[in-house]
């Protein structure tokens, strides 16, 4: 299992960069990010190196945070991983919420970051496809 790290930021430019400039300052390394927005505000979802650092240094500068378990799995970098991947778990009955991608690992397969509400059932089924879990030290 990895935690990610989900930061509620105002829709107005230089809002992410504050983000990023918060845990420059920290310390905290950006492994892999995904942002939603919506007319208002948007989320920064990253999975960072040290998920506590990065909560407590960004919510001492007022930014609204939530650390939440996903799921990262290693695919091999070809052609129709995913679609297999996101066939095992469909007929496993796992339904993936949300997912985002990271490709830069200095030499390692990509990694798949998909958040579930079944995350129990989708190990299991992802494990008896010998489909390989990451954790987050792996990273």
């Amino acid at each position: 299992m990895i935690r990610q790290i989900s930061v509620f930021v105002e829709n107005q430019p230089g809002s992410m960069m504050k983000v990023t400039s918060v845990l420059t300052e920290s310390g905290v390394n950006i492994r892999a990010i995904s942002t939603f927005d919506t007319p208002e505000f948007g989320i920064m979802r990253l999975v960072v190196d040290d998920p506590e650092k990065a909560k407590k240094s960004l919510t001492e500068k007022g930014f609204v945070t939530r650390i939440s378990d996903v799921i990262g799995v290693e695919l091999k970098d070809e052609q129709g991983n995913l679609n297999e991947m996101l066939k095992i778990l469909a007929d496993g009955k796992i339904n993936v919420n949300y997912i985002y991608s990271f490709v830069i690992r200095e030499g390692k397969a990509p990694v798949m970051v998909f958040h579930t509400d079944d995350f129990d059932q989708a190990e299991k089924v992802l494990l008896a496809a010998d489909v390989r879990l990451m954790e987050g030290e792996e990273l």
